[in-house]
């Protein structure tokens, strides 16, 4: 009958724990949203209103090498918030 109560508990702590994240998992994904939505607000912009005008602004260093490189990194973050283990450090 001592196994069976502790079959009982076992699952309750099972129910207890049922989010997969933990704070720090959102802590990171948050973060790595904020830095995507930077990269795309970066890479905005640079049209022009008239379609016979070429505006040169679309090519800057900006949009071509920084935003792009700035959403990598925020995709890259949330890669670490999905894979980052909050329970490494406890026994």
């Amino acid at each position: 009958m001592g196994g069976e109560s502790k079959r009982k508990e076992e699952l309750k702590e099972q129910k207890q724990n049922a989010f997969i994240f933990e704070r720090k998992n959102y802590v990171f994904m948050i973060i790595g949203l904020v830095v995507i939505a930077i990269g795309f607000i970066l890479m905005s912009g640079g049209g022009s209103d008239n379609p016979e005008v070429f505006n040169p602004d679309i090519f800057s260093p900006r949009r071509i090498r920084l935003a792009p490189t700035i959403v990598i990194i925020g995709f890259a973050i949330e890669v670490y918030a999905i894979l980052l283990n909050p329970n490494k450090g406890k026994a």
